[in-house]
This record gives C-alpha cells, sequence and structure tokens, in this order.
C-alpha cells in the first residue's frame, strides 16, 4: 500500500517526467490564444474554450468550423471524432487506474491527454509494482508542465491575438501547428499507415459540406492503425508451444 510519502515523490517524478512536454504545450496554447482572437473570439469564450476542452486539435478543428457557421452539432461531432484517440487512452489506463474512487477517476479523464497519457502509461508498464496511490501521483505529477501551462499560454496568446491588427492573417499557422504535432509521432507502421488512411479517406470525402470528411476520415484511419497494429503484434508472437 502507497505511503503518502511513496506517492508525493510519484508526483514528483511525473512532473520531471513530463518536463519536455513543456516545449510543446506552450507554445500550442499560445497559438491557439492568438488564431481564436484573431477569428473573433473574445477573450472568455477563448479561455472557456480551453479550459473545459484541453485538445488543441479539436478545439482547432472546432474553431474551423465555427468560422464556417457550420450548425453546433457538426461542430460538436468533429471534435469528438477528432478526440476519439481519447477512448483508446482511457481503455489503456483503465487496468492500471480503474480501482481509485470516482472523483479520482473524473480528474484523470479531464486531464488526459496525449503527453499526460504517453509518459504515464510507459511508467506504469516498466513499473508494475507501483501501488494505487503512487500510480496517480505520478500522473497527475505528469499534469503540472502541461494543464497549467496550456491554460496559461491561451491566455497570453489572447492578449496578444487582441493586439494584432485586424488585417494580418495569421490562421497560416494552424495547418502548420497540426504538422509539428503530427510528424514527430509517425514512429510506427501503424502510425503511418493510419495517417496515410486519413489522407485518403479525407480527400475521397472533402466534398461534404462543413468539413463532414473528418469523421469518416478519422474513424477509417483508427481503424486502420488498430488492425495494422494488431497483424504486426501476430506476425511477432511466438506460436503455441514453440517454448520462447
Amino acid at each position: 500500500m502507497a505511503t503518502a510519502n511513496s506517492s508525493r515523490t510519484a508526483f514528483w517524478r511525473g512532473a520531471r517526467d513530463a518536463g519536455p512536454f513543456v516545449l510543446v504545450a506552450g507554445p500550442f496554447g499560445a497559438l491557439f490564444g492568438v488564431v481564436a482572437t484573431e477569428a473573433g473570439l473574445n477573450l472568455t469564450q477563448v479561455m472557456g474554450f480551453s479550459v473545459v476542452v484541453i485538445a488543441g486539435a479539436s478545439q482547432l478543428a472546432a474553431l474551423q468550423l465555427m468560422l464556417d457557421q457550420a450548425p453546433a452539432v457538426i461542430v460538436l461531432l468533429s471534435a469528438i471524432a477528432v478526440n476519439l484517440r481519447m477512448a483508446m487512452y482511457s481503455a489503456s489506463l483503465a487496468p492500471h487506474l480503474g480501482a481509485a474512487s470516482l472523483w479520482q477517476r473524473a480528474l484523470v479523464a479531464y486531464m488526459n491527454v496525449d503527453q499526460t497519457y504517453a509518459v504515464s502509461v510507459l511508467k506504469y508498464e516498466d513499473a508494475p509494482q507501483m501501488g494505487l496511490g503512487e500510480r496517480l501521483g505520478y500522473f497527475f505529477g505528469t499534469c503540472v508542465p502541461i494543464i497549467p501551462v496550456w491554460i496559461v499560454a491561451t491566455y497570453v496568446g489572447a492578449l496578444l491575438g487582441e493586439a494584432i491588427p485586424g488585417d494580418w492573417d495569421i490562421t497560416f499557422a494552424v495547418p502548420v501547428a497540426f504538422l509539428a504535432m503530427v510528424a514527430p509521432a509517425l514512429r510506427t507502421g501503424a502510425h503511418i499507415a493510419a495517417a496515410a488512411a486519413s489522407v485518403v479517406l479525407a480527400i475521397a470525402f472533402g466534398g461534404l459540406p462543413y468539413n463532414l470528411g473528418l469523421l469518416p476520415a478519422g474513424i477509417g484511419a483508427m481503424i486502420v492503425g488498430a488492425e495494422v497494429e494488431r497483424r504486426m503484434g501476430a506476425r511477432f508472437t511466438p506460436p503455441a508451444g514453440s517454448g520462447k
């Protein structure tokens, strides 16, 4: 059973391990603040958006649809489609954190983003002896360099955006930001297959109104990536009775 000291130690270890992601969360949060303000949202709307969602990719996708005056249901469905990966993250974390209390699991769900998940799940797999208290402490520690920095950076970006002249079009930064996020993640055949599938499907369904092609592209990409990963895993799994 984890003691208060061990949970506290795990917390600060998580904060240390996730520290380098400040280099991502800070600039991207500021970028969203600038782009959202430049698109016409006021400071309160920008901050509400960022605090409630905490997901740069879906925030930018929803923002683009709002600029296109898409119906609210389309905006919500598109944001959900972009964030469907969070369901897979949650399923992966359940064996490690599923025994936590309801309020603890609610906080984990709220703070479960790409960076906090990636750092935490790798630690849990490398240290299976960790108790539940240590696992929770570690996860919440990884949030320290990510969540507060994201919110503060969004605020700073929104203030900067209000100071930018209206005739300065900076929306070109949105696709640049997406490329910067996606490119480093293409590390395995499954990742590359999923990215390729998303491109093909997005082009194939590009004629749908309000960028609805995003929905089949996102879902199809996850299916392709999962299937490629399954086949790769089966290929490297020794057959039963092989003694390996």
